[in-house]
C-alpha cells in the first residue's frame, strides 16, 4: 500500500474519531419524558401494607440539569389510590369498616442529588452512564372522594436509578413516599374515625409512586465555546 494511500486512511480514521469525541462531549442542559408506574397507599383504611391495594399512576417531567451530580424536576401526576379497612386486623367502633377509591392530580418540584457523575463521554469528568439518587422536594396534590373535593401540600421523599443507554436518552426508575398534610385523603368518613384529632406529627395519609420514566435531553449547554462549567 502506497504511503499515500495510508495517509489518507490515517487522515480519516483520525477526523471519525474527532467527529465521535465531538459528540460524545456534547452537554445539554433540559430532560423533558413521561412515565408509567404503581401506586400505594398508608392511611385509616390501610394501616399496614402498602402495595396491599396498588393502583396506577402517569407522570410528566422537565428537568434542569444545573450539572452531573444535581438536577430540579418539575412533575405533574395523575394516578389513582384505593384503600378497604375490612382488611385490616384494627376494627374501628361499632365494627364500622369503610373504604374509598380516587383519582388524584399532582404537582410538584423536587431536587436530585446523584451519588456519581451522570453523563456520557468527557472521560476527564469521570462520568457514569447510570447512578442512583436520591431526591425530596414539594407538592401539591388535588382529589375528590363521594363528591368531596381536597387539596393538600405534600412533601415527597424517594430513591431513584437512571440510565443513559445513548447520549440524549435516558431511563429512569423512581419510588417515592408522599405525607400529606391532610388526613382526609381518603374521605371524610375518615377523616377522624378513632376520635383523634391529626396534627402535621400525627396525620396518617401517606401515598407512594414507583414509576418508570423515559426522558429526553435538549437544548446544548455550550454550543458555540471550548468552555464548560
Amino acid at each position: 500500500m502506497s504511503t499515500r494511500a495510508l495517509t489518507i486512511i490515517a487522515a480519516t480514521v483520525m477526523l471519525a474519531a474527532s467527529a465521535f469525541s465531538a459528540k460524545a462531549q456534547e452537554d445539554y442542559r433540559f430532560d423533558a419524558g413521561g412515565g408509567l408506574g404503581m401506586t400505594g397507599y398508608l392511611g385509616d383504611a390501610n394501616t399496614s401494607s402498602l402495595w396491599q391495594k396498588p393502583s396506577w399512576d402517569m407522570e410528566l417531567l422537565f428537568r434542569y440539569i444545573a450539572n452531573p451530580r444535581w438536577a430540579f424536576k418539575s412533575n405533574i401526576y395523575i394516578g389513582s389510590l384505593s384503600g378497604d379497612s375490612s382488611k385490616m386486623t384494627n376494627v374501628f367502633p361499632d365494627d364500622q369498616t369503610y373504604k374509598f377509591s380516587t383519582t388524584f392530580y399532582e404537582i410538584g418540584e423536587m431536587a436530585e442529588f446523584n451519588f456519581f457523575s451522570y453523563g456520557m463521554g468527557e472521560s476527564y469528568r469521570k462520568l457514569k452512564r447510570f447512578t442512583p439518587y436520591i431526591t425530596a422536594g414539594l407538592g401539591m396534590t388535588m382529589w375528590s372522594v363521594d363528591s368531596n373535593f381536597g387539596a393538600a401540600f405534600t412533601i415527597p421523599l424517594g430513591i431513584g436509578f437512571k440510565y443513559k443507554p445513548s447520549l440524549r436518552l435516558n431511563f429512569g426508575l423512581e419510588f417515592l413516599m408522599k405525607k400529606t398534610f391532610t388526613d382526609s385523603l381518603d374521605g371524610p368518613s375518615l377523616a377522624d374515625p378513632m376520635g383523634i384529632k391529626s396534627s402535621f406529627m400525627k396525620n396518617t395519609d401517606w401515598y407512594s409512586t414507583l414509576t418508570f420514566t423515559v426522558s429526553y435531553e435538549f437544548s446544548k449547554r455550550c454550543a458555540v465555546c471550548n468552555y464548560k462549567d
